[in-house]
C-alpha cells in the first residue's frame, strides 16, 4: 500500500493536536509548530516542519522542505495554524495586521501553491482549509481575523475550480471548514462575559469538542467524503 503522507499546520495544541492524535493512525503525518518545543507529548508515525508563518521567509523555506521531503508522497494538507489578536481597528497596529494577515491568510495560500503543484501532477490530493464561522458573522474587535478568515474560504472555492479548470479528469479536492466556539486553551482565555454570549447564541447549548473537529477532518480526507468538494462545512452547534 502507497505511503500517504498528511501535513497539518498548527498541530502541537487545540484543535491541530487533536487531528493529529485523530489521523496518526490512518497516515504518516507531517506536523508543523512555530518551534518543535511546542510538542510536549510525540505523536506516532510522524515528522516535524518548524516555521514562524509570520515570516514570509520562513514560509518559502517551509515549502521548499515540504516539497523535497515529502512531495513524492503528499496526499493531504491541513491548514490548521492561526492566530487572532483582537483590538479595535482604530489602534489596531500595522504589525499585528500583518502577522494575522501572514498567518492566517499568505502562508496558508503558499502552502496550498507547492501542495497543487505536487497534487496536480498525480492529480490527486485533498486540501482543507481552517477558517471559521466569524469570517461568515464578523466579530467586533476581530476585523482583521475575520478578514482573513473569509478570505481563506473564498482563496478555497476557487482553488477548487481551478483544479478543475488545469485538469479534465482528476482527483484533487479543496474543502473549508469553520468551526464555531471549540473548547481550547485559546478559548479558554477569553472573559467570562464574552464566553457567556457566545453559549447563549449556541442552539446546541454547549462549546464544541476539538475531538468533533477532528472526526470531521478524518471523514474529509476519506474516499467516504469523495465527492465533498469546493464548500465551506461549518461545525458550530448552530452558532450564527
Amino acid at each position: 500500500m502507497a505511503i500517504k503522507k498528511v501535513l497539518i499546520t498548527g498541530a502541537s495544541r487545540g484543535i491541530g493536536l487533536a487531528i493529529a492524535n485523530k489521523l496518526a493512525n490512518q497516515y504518516e503525518l507531517i506536523l508543523h509548530a512555530t518551534n518543535e518545543q511546542s510538542f510536549t507529548t510525540p505523536i506516532p508515525n510522524s515528522s516535524i516542519i518548524s516555521a514562524d508563518f509570520s515570516d514570509p521567509e520562513q514560509v518559502t523555506v517551509f515549502c521548499k522542505r515540504l516539497k523535497k521531503e515529502h512531495g513524492d508522497e503528499l496526499y493531504a494538507i491541513i491548514n490548521n495554524a492561526g492566530v487572532t489578536l483582537d483590538n479595535s481597528i482604530i489602534f489596531q497596529s500595522e504589525k499585528d495586521i500583518d502577522k494575522m494577515l501572514n498567518v492566517n491568510l499568505k502562508a496558508p495560500i503558499m502552502i496550498c501553491k507547492t501542495a497543487m503543484k505536487i497534487f496536480n501532477v498525480r492529480k490527486k490530493g485533498v486540501i482543507i482549509n481552517v477558517g471559521s464561522v466569524i469570517g461568515e458573522t464578523g466579530n467586533a474587535f476581530q476585523s482583521i481575523y475575520a478578514a482573513t478568515k473569509a478570505g481563506l474560504v473564498a482563496f478555497s472555492k476557487s482553488l477548487a475550480k481551478e483544479a478543475a479548470a488545469l485538469n479534465d479528469e482528476h482527483e484533487i479536492r479543496v474543502l473549508s471548514i469553520a468551526p464555531g466556539f471549540i473548547a481550547t486553551d485559546m478559548t479558554s482565555k477569553l472573559p467570562e462575559v464574552e464566553k457567556q454570549k457566545y453559549f447563549n447564541a449556541i442552539a446546541a447549548k454547549r462549546y464544541g469538542k476539538v475531538e468533533e473537529v477532528a472526526e470531521l477532518v478524518s471523514f474529509l480526507l476519506s474516499e467516504q467524503s469523495a465527492y465533498i468538494n469546493g464548500t465551506n462545512i461549518h461545525i458550530n452547534g448552530g452558532l450564527f
